[in-house]
């Protein structure tokens, strides 16, 4: 820790044309003098103008990101489940969003009648939003 270094700079009217560093410790060897080019101590540094649009951009693309992962990608889902809903047949395995497994009947307007038991000939009538999954297409894609 032989060569610490002290910056000074004095404030207002008091600003020297150049400013020093030397080293703690009473040693001459490493002494450093920087000129002021201009040689105002007391101007102040040229600020730079930044545009409107780029103060702006992280909030625009903020607001683009926002759209893309809440808005368009559950527009998307919604659209696919209406086609699939859509291409509902007869005699198509399908699965609930409550896990009950079952061959489509019939298709009647936004409701679906399912049956569920061969045995017993066991029918229930479900909305179209509750068919998750239609078992017939996933063994065709």
């Amino acid at each position: 820790m032989a060569n610490v270094w002290i910056i000074a700079q004095a404030d207002g009217d008091q600003a020297p044309v150049r400013i020093g560093s030397e080293p703690v410790g009473g040693g001459e060897e490493g002494t450093a003098v920087v000129q002021d080019p201009g040689g105002d101590a007391t101007a102040p540094a040229p600020e730079r103008q930044v545009s409107p649009l780029m103060q702006f951009l992280p909030l625009i693309l903020i607001f683009v990101l926002m759209y893309l992962f809440l808005m368009r990608a559950p527009r998307k889902q919604q659209q696919k489940q209406k086609q699939m809903v859509q291409s509902l047949n007869k005699n198509d395995r399908v699965r609930t969003i409550g896990g009950i497994f079952g061959t489509v009947v019939e298709v009647r307007g936004d409701e679906v009648v399912l049956k569920i038991d061969e045995s017993n000939n066991t029918k229930i009538r479900v909305s179209t939003s509750a068919i998750s999954k239609n078992l017939s297409q996933e063994g065709k894609d």
